[in-house]
């Protein structure tokens, strides 16, 4: 009978350091191990050389170093890259990697599919399949890591894949945590975002806890009318009202503030009465605000606005001083970009 090896990579920083200790080993070999993971990215165990070629060959015979399998990885004209990933059950989940002038901004999947039902998002075509758990978040970032050239590094992480990554709290507190940390990844907790379609009660436990990277909320409307026409379930359970009460409640640590997504929508929530109503909602609330070009995908009901209307609704939220930035879309031509996810339509 075989017995099956441990993944090093599924294990916590405790739960490696206790199977290391039941190998008989000293403590600081777990050490080891952790920064040959997280700081060196090795391929295999074979790599970790300030092991002894005993202590690798046993470990080689316990445990293994199991990234993602990759099913596809198409690149985008613009350099932008997508991964479709096949998880340990067959699920399969999707993370983006866009490369920039001095970035590389990997985006990154919470669950397989999505719990909620925006209506200008592919991912929630596919409904919830599961969540995934927090090595499963991480080894996301260590399987496109380790593909990448000498020297080239993933500088940035936003979970804004697939799924609402609030409804799968715990898993990524315990993910963002590994991203941060000093025996991890050891990135700043200002190079990993979060976003969130606004769950209050979950928004509010973030705040409390004890891993504060930021907090972005795809915001998309100005009036419950429209969110509930966009985004039903969410906006049914925390209307506008709540979430921004919620949101100015908020204990940001000093000179962060909060992003807003808004995803423009021909005809929806692009009129200049919508930046005003914007105005008002985010008053007194310490933000940003994102525009974000509405992304197609087979079967969508929506347009994205006029490259002019966007531009004038921008102009009067920056008229008023409010910080608006507008989102350059990378990956369209292989359904990389914002709200384009989904397994199904992959390959």
């Amino acid at each position: 009978m075989t017995t099956q090896k441990t993944n090093l990579l599924a294990l916590g920083f405790d739960a490696l350091r206790s199977f290391v200790t039941d190998l008989g080993w000293k403590r600081y070999r777990a050490d080891q191990i952790l920064s040959w993971i997280y700081k060196r990215h090795a391929g295999e165990i074979a790599a970790m050389t300030d092991l002894s070629i005993a202590d690798r060959r046993l470990l080689t015979e316990k445990a293994s170093l199991a990234h993602l399998h990759i099913l596809t990885r198409l690149k985008s004209t613009d350099g932008t890259e997508k991964f479709l990933f096949e998880l340990a059950d067959g699920k399969q989940i999707e993370s983006v990697l866009i490369p920039e002038t001095r970035r590389r901004t990997l985006c990154i999947s919470s669950q397989a599919g999505c719990t909620l039902d925006c209506t200008f998002c592919l991912t929630a075509l596919e409904g919830l399949k599961r969540n995934l758990k927090a090595d499963e978040i991480v080894n996301q970032f260590l399987t496109v890591q380790a593909l990448l050239p000498e020297g080239e590094a993933i500088t940035n992480v936003v979970l804004m894949g697939m799924g609402e990554p609030l409804a799968n709290l715990a898993a990524v507190s315990e993910a963002c945590a590994r991203m941060i940390a000093p025996e991890g990844l050891q990135l700043a907790p200002r190079r990993v975002t979060i976003s969130t379609a606004g769950m209050v009660p979950q928004m509010e436990a973030f705040w409390k806890g004890p891993v504060l990277v930021n907090l972005s909320i795809s915001l998309n409307a100005t009036t419950d009318a429209v969110r509930d026409r966009i985004m039903p379930k969410v906006n049914k359970l925390y209307p506008l009202a709540e979430l921004m009460a919620a949101c100015r409640r908020a204990k940001l640590p000093p000179r962060r503030s909060l992003t807003f997504e808004y995803v423009m929508l021909s005809g929806v929530n692009d009129s200049l009465e919508d930046a005003e109503r914007l105005l008002f909602l985010t008053k007194g609330i310490r933000c940003k605000i994102n525009l974000i070009p509405f992304n197609a995908f087979p079967g969508a009901a929506f347009q994205s606005s006029p490259e002019d209307q966007i531009l004038r609704f921008q102009n009067r939220l920056l008229q008023s001083k409010l910080r608006t930035t507008l989102r350059k879309s990378k990956g369209r031509d292989i359904l990389a970009a914002c709200g384009q996810l989904n397994s199904e339509f992959a390959n």
